[in-house]
């Protein structure tokens, strides 16, 4: 398995202090994923919880819906100049009858580990694919419980006080109770690995829970959530006009700017309970 960190020297500037030192960053390494030997996605990611990603990613993408679609996965012999695994390949075996994607029909499947979505289907394409009626969601959640979601995720960020550069994605129950959560360079990366460990437990549709995550709520984490049955979507930074659009179309509650004592909530208001 590949670091998660990695050492190099710096030139560390304070002031008037110069001091040269070594830093720990946070390693990112391309994973690609292959269906029956065939190349289908690359990723940038944080190597670790690689088949979570993996199950998250095909999950995401409408390829699978749950654990038994998933006939068998491994890493493959990829080497370095040196001769070893460099366990950046996972070769997937889909399970009888699940059709492999037509790649022609979407995106390429190349993400870098900051991107956002490029040449996606449009909204109504993902309305109609997603297999989870996440609109009918009947979930409640305290505003209380949500203003403490971002303190609880960052609590647990072990690898962010490390390097200070990775983002966060955690699945919480509606009472705030951390069900799962994974760190990564990709903020997409991190909820497909999130999405992913609840893909290999057999727990989709991830009804009655909070999507939390560390950056801004993209259109593609929107569609993520929404692909998982995710009922509702927090962010500590703002939402794009697309997340919010896709947001409402098929009835996510989408959480913006959740700080401190405030937030926006920008859909499906009924489903945070405020104090009397």
């Amino acid at each position: 398995m590949g670091r998660v960190t990695s050492r190099t020297p710096v030139l560390r500037i304070r002031g008037a202090q110069r001091t040269t030192r070594a830093d720990t960053v946070a390693a990112e390494e391309p994973l690609e994923i292959r269906l029956a030997g065939t190349p289908l996605a690359v990723t940038m990611r944080t190597p670790g919880d690689d088949f979570d990603l993996v199950h998250g990613f095909l999950a995401t993408e409408g390829v699978i819906t749950g654990p038994e679609d998933v006939a068998g996965l491994r890493y493959c012999d990829s080497v370095d100049a040196d001769g070893r695994n460099t366990y950046n390949v996972v070769d997937v075996d889909l399970a009888a009858g699940v059709p492999i994607p037509d790649t022609g029909l979407e995106r390429n499947f190349y993400t870098s580990s900051s991107c956002g979505v490029c040449g996606k289907a449009s909204i109504d394409a993902i309305r109609t694919k997603t297999a989870f009626d996440v609109a009918a969601d009947r979930v409640s959640l305290p505003l209380e419980t949500l203003l403490a979601l971002p303190d609880r995720l960052r609590a647990e960020q072990e690898v962010f006080d490390k390097t200070g550069g990775l983002h966060a994605a955690g699945l919480f129950t509606a009472d705030g109770a951390l069900v799962a959560l994974r760190e990564d360079v990709g903020r997409h990366n991190a909820v497909d690995k999130v999405i992913g460990d609840g893909v290999r437990a057999g727990r989709l549709p991830l009804a009655g829970h909070v999507l939390m995550v560390s950056g801004r709520a993209s259109f593609e984490l929107t569609q993520k959530a929404a692909m998982a049955g995710v009922p509702v979507l927090a962010a500590v930074s703002a939402p794009s006009s697309l997340a919010v659009e896709l947001a409402r179309e098929v009835g996510i509650t989408l959480v913006g700017f959740l700080r401190g004592d405030g937030c926006n909530v920008y859909t499906r208001t009924e489903r945070v309970v405020l104090p009397a």
